[in-house]
């Protein structure tokens, strides 16, 4: 964004007639007009603080909950357009990228900007895929979670663990220290994943391949037993690659401002990952697939859909994986997940609530109820299915959406760090408590 002008207080001229980017704002209280530069088609907030009627106050603020309408920040990373149903990663296409790229490439492109050239990417990979054992010290500190343990909890604590082990991680304006924590993470996140998933079964961790793919290495770790060497399925490793690119990045989602606020307090970027994936562990974020395949075992049969979709109309319940805080259009991933399940049904069978699933879509994207209120199916409604048909337990679901995230919440925290305007997050609040009240000694109590 543009340095702001000075915000100055002006009395408006009648025959103003030349166009400014600027907002006048009247205060009713007091008569005065303030002109607001406006720049990107936004103002600056801090620009409201002259706007008061004495001026020993604060000055005028903004109240906006949840951020619903305020930029936090300004991005190169991520594009959505929701009403467009669109979402580029740098100026890429999300159907270019999942058609045509790789995981390894897409992440390559968020925390750099730029596709990389041949020998660029083949050094990429080569420093990320060499960076996947994790210390043996880490592996005692995965046993003793308790063999219950949700997987992801085992993540966020055994991320956060990481900066103990690396203590070049707080040299957070080094760039070459912030490179090789990149590695370190990127390369890390799926064995951590992988050893948390077979820690709940009490299977023995399976050391990384580097031989194979990101994806194939992660189905490697998961799913190997006896073989003396895993062969991953094509069709599965071409699926959790499609699925990883989806997943990157999702411009200033919940865990995305988490790794942007914690960051600003130059904490390591092991710690504030871990704060991201905490921030993804909540069902209204990560859990969210997890939320629509209970949604689909509690209806139970296609027969009993019309009924549920009554119920869902009066407020009754929840249609889950339908309508997205952002897009009001079909989610692009949606459509591109949707044809990568069918192409994992084929392999491993097709999921018993997929009939459902259908059914609930069709009548949902006929009828005006929904139609009126642009809920269309977002990225959540389908990666549970699939994940199921694949063999992860929900409890899984989340730890899927981390590991790809961990690219684009990298690409955000650097560009937080380097991004001159940036502070350590600190919001306003509007304080409606007490005024000043004196202590009572408990004695004199009612």
């Amino acid at each position: 964004m543009d340095s702001p002008l000075s915000a100055t207080t002006t009395r408006m001229s009648e025959d103003s007639t030349v166009p400014r980017e600027t907002l006048t704002i009247t205060d009713n209280r007091t008569g005065k007009s303030y002109e607001i530069p406006i720049n990107h088609d936004t103002i600056r907030a801090a620009d409201l603080r002259q706007i008061k009627v004495d001026p020993k106050e604060f000055g005028m603020m903004s109240y906006d909950p949840a951020f619903n309408n305020t930029a936090s920040c300004i991005s190169k990373v991520t594009f959505i357009d929701g009403d467009a149903g669109i979402l580029r990663y740098r100026g890429y296409p999300i159907e270019d990228l999942a058609e045509k790229s790789t995981y390894l490439e897409t992440a390559y492109l968020l925390l750099n900007g730029e596709l990389p050239t041949p020998s660029q990417l083949k050094d990429w990979t080569y420093h990320v895929t060499h960076h996947t054992f994790i210390h043996e010290s880490i592996k005692k500190f995965l046993d003793g979670f308790h063999y219950d343990a949700h997987p992801m909890g085992m993540m966020i604590s055994t991320i956060a663990a990481l900066s103990t082990f690396y203590h070049d991680a707080k040299d957070i304006f080094s760039a070459e220290s912030r490179q090789k924590q990149t590695y370190r993470l990127i390369g890390k996140v799926p064995t951590i994943a992988a050893f948390s998933y077979r820690h709940t079964l009490g299977m023995p961790f399976v050391y990384p391949d580097n031989e194979l793919s990101y994806p194939g290495n992660f189905l490697n770790m998961l799913f190997r037993t006896t073989e003396p060497k895993y062969r991953p399925n094509a069709t599965l490793e071409h699926a959790l690659d499609v699925l990883f690119i989806l997943h990157a990045d999702h411009e200033q989602n919940c865990s995305t401002n988490t790794i942007r606020g914690v960051g600003s307090s130059h904490v390591d970027p092991y710690s504030a990952t871990a704060a991201a994936i905490a921030a993804l562990y909540g069902p209204l974020h990560g859990g969210a697939n997890e939320e629509v395949l209970h949604m689909l075992m509690q209806i139970g049969s296609i027969q009993k859909v019309p009924d549920f979709i009554k119920r869902v109309k009066t407020g009754e319940v929840k249609l889950m994986g339908f309508g997205h805080r952002v897009y009001k259009n079909y989610d692009p991933r949606a459509r591109i997940i949707k044809h990568i399940a069918y192409e994992v049904f084929e392999l491993m069978g097709k999921n018993p609530l997929l009939e459902i699933a259908l059914e609930c879509e069709r009548i949902a994207l006929e009828d005006e109820y929904f139609v009126k209120r642009k809920l269309y199916p977002n990225v959540d409604f389908y990666t549970g299915l699939i994940y199921q048909s694949m063999g992860f337990p929900m409890t899984m679901f989340p730890v899927l959406f981390a590991i790809p995230r961990t690219s684009g919440w990298i690409a955000q925290w650097e560009e937080m760090l380097l991004d001159p305007e940036q502070k350590i997050a600190r919001p306003r609040q509007i304080y409606l408590g007490h005024n000043t009240r004196h202590y009572v000694p408990i004695d004199q109590r009612n």
